[in-house]
């Protein structure tokens, strides 16, 4: 592994496991075993390296939602692609925060618009089997959501001083929101 992959892979290290509050030069210079003016010459800055290990976290997220073995029908498609999604932020959680940050921020980040197509592109071959309530922007935005709201309980589990949620409320969460996009007589949902 090269320098920069070093750094990178210190970077997603440090993220997991102390968030980036704790995101420091000195830090990351530790766990790489190099020093600051490497970090610079490579990334230019610790920011320079953040946006560079943001970007990647979500590349690895995107690359395992294009990898796992995907459903031929769209409605469990969608479910795994929601259950994929929440299974990284609970792996994860530390580097979810972070990653939700910067696209909260603003940040331009490619592998996050290509995951929301993916999802699109799942909704899309939902209504195209006649399958979908509401549009498909009003769907994208509440599984987005649900899905999001989710991944939060793992996020906040430790400051709620409760354990990471049970299958039964991901589930839960995940149905809802199925149950609103979905046509209740085409999928056997209740309202």
């Amino acid at each position: 592994m090269n320098t920069r992959d070093i750094l990178l892979h210190a970077a997603l290290k440090l993220l997991e496991e102390e968030g980036e509050a704790q995101f420091t030069t000195r830090k990351i210079c530790a766990i790489a075993n190099v020093t600051a003016p490497t970090l610079y010459h490579h990334y230019g800055n610790a920011d320079g390296l953040l946006s560079a290990a943001i970007a990647e976290a979500f590349a690895q997220f995107l690359e395992s939602k294009r990898t796992v073995a995907q459903s031929t029908d769209p409605v469990m498609a969608l479910r795994e692609g929601w259950d994929d999604y929440v299974r990284f932020a609970a792996a994860r959680p530390r580097l979810y925060a972070v990653m939700m940050s910067r696209v909260l921020d603003g940040a331009d980040i490619t592998a996050a618009e290509q995951a929301f197509a993916l999802l699109i592109a799942r909704l899309e071959a939902v209504a195209a089997g006649g399958r979908l309530g509401p549009t498909i922007q009003d769907a994208a935005d509440l599984m987005w959501a649900s899905a999001n709201a989710a991944s939060q309980l793992h996020v906040t589990a430790r400051l709620r001083k409760v354990k990471a949620p049970t299958p039964a409320i991901l589930e839960r969460i995940r149905e809802d929101a199925l149950r609103f996009i979905l046509n209740s007589e085409k999928d056997g949902l209740s309202p």
